[in-house]
């Protein structure tokens, strides 16, 4: 029978993460100053803004730093269950408690047979590796239905395709969710809800799809894997120029059009991947949809021609997942991701304005950062596909049984 205290997180664990946090909470208040740039000033300016709009019946149709799909406006009027705070006080709060949220699902399933809590330490170890910037974001509250997502799969299929639904709504990524599910009933309760919201926000928000345009518009911004190509230009005249456009500081000049293409070019290479690795793929387990979900995530994070630092909150979600498998596969890969959290911080936001004017400095990170992520993705496709999809030797190798003796096969 399980005890009240066998469902309670780990004291020293919880210990842990209230004592990180707290540490976090306080850069966000500034009671103390975070190196570089104020981060939070997305949440008090940006999101405040969108909430006035918001609450005006319409979506933000002038501003085209809004870019993203109509479920995040509950996100950004979240505050709003907290009337008693001022918006970006209760914006922190609400972030914590995501954050919280997933630490209590993930120690919930470390105790489940195959499981383990290494899928808790992960989360409450890399969170802050990012510093103040995951609560200054609402990528947390999506992480957050993404876990869940994951977490509820096995038991509850459906319920699954639904959050993962509601986490495409929110951010679209977590739509990758489903990329190692076979069961047809997460991926019809996952097309009902997607349709119903989408449906829901186009008809009750003018706008609600005007974010496709203003993303189509994007170009390479200074942090993402592309970017490198103009960083080390810069060092050979190229005539180009960084500046802050549709909410992120990017390259503008010759040939950005080129390196933003290939990106994208390479995105379709990545899904490419997983279709091949969809149709081959035999060997499915109760970890797979998991694996197959970060694997998908980094390739597309890596390919994409905007690699903010909250996006590695995402990849720390699943990554810890992932670990919650005690036949987990992808260690390699999460602790290259943890390390590309500790580099991620120092170029933002502690030396972001190295990485801005592409100096010895903010290259070099840069070079560790995306190259850090480069080798989780490939080591995550690698071992996905070795887990899963059966070697040509093995598939073409004919099946021996004598009876009364044993296979040396299996043994």
């Amino acid at each position: 029978m399980e005890t009240t205290d066998a469902r309670r997180p780990p004291v020293r664990l919880l210990a842990a993460w209230a004592a990180t946090r707290l540490v976090l909470l306080l850069f966000v208040f500034k009671v103390y100053v975070f190196p570089g740039p104020d981060v939070t000033t997305d949440v008090s300016v940006i999101y405040q803004g969108w909430y006035g709009v918001l609450r005006t019946g319409s979506f933000p149709l002038d501003d085209v730093t809004w870019q993203y799909p109509p479920g995040a406006a509950l996100a950004i009027l979240s505050p709003a269950l907290l009337p008693f705070w001022d918006y970006a006080t209760a914006f922190f709060v609400l972030a914590c408690l995501a954050d919280l949220a997933v630490l209590l699902l993930l120690t919930r399933a470390g105790r489940r047979p195959g499981r383990t809590p290494r899928g808790a330490l992960v989360w409450t170890a890399g969170v802050p590796l990012l510093g103040p910037t995951v609560y200054a974001r609402y990528d947390v509250m999506v992480t957050a239905v993404a876990v869940a997502a994951l977490l509820t799969a096995a038991r509850h299929p459906r319920a699954a395709g639904a959050l993962a639904a509601l986490g495409a709504l929110l951010k679209v990524w977590p739509a990758l969710l489903l990329a190692g599910e076979r069961r047809r009933g997460s991926w019809a309760a996952a097309a009902v809800t997607g349709a119903a919201l989408a449906a829901l926000s186009a008809l009750t928000l003018p706008g609600a799809f005007a974010f496709l345009a203003f993303q189509r518009d994007r170009g390479t911004e200074v942090e993402s894997l592309g970017a490198l190509v103009f960083h080390v230009a810069r060092h050979f005249g190229w005539e180009g120029e960084v500046r802050l456009t549709y909410g992120s500081v990017e390259f503008l000049g010759p040939y950005v059009g080129a390196v933003s293409t290939a990106a994208l070019a390479l995105t379709a290479a990545a899904f490419g991947w997983l279709l091949l690795w969809r149709l081959r793929a035999r060997r499915f387990g109760s970890r797979t949809l998991a694996e197959a979900a970060f694997t998908a995530v980094l390739m597309f994070t890596v390919t994409s021609r905007v690699l903010s630092p909250q996006y590695l909150v995402w990849l720390v979600g699943l990554a810890a997942v992932c670990r919650s498998f005690a036949a987990s596969g992808m260690r390699l890969p999460s602790g290259l991701v943890l390390a590309a959290c500790a580099v991620t911080v120092l170029e933002f936001p502690v030396w972001f304005a190295h990485v801005v004017a592409g100096d010895p400095l903010g290259v070099a990170l840069l070079f560790v950062r995306n190259g850090l992520l480069v080798a989780a993705a490939l080591t995550a496709a690698r071992a996905l596909w070795r887990r899963t999809v059966p070697s040509r030797t093995a598939a073409s190798a004919p099946a021996r049984s004598v009876p009364g003796r044993r296979d040396p096969v299996s043994s």
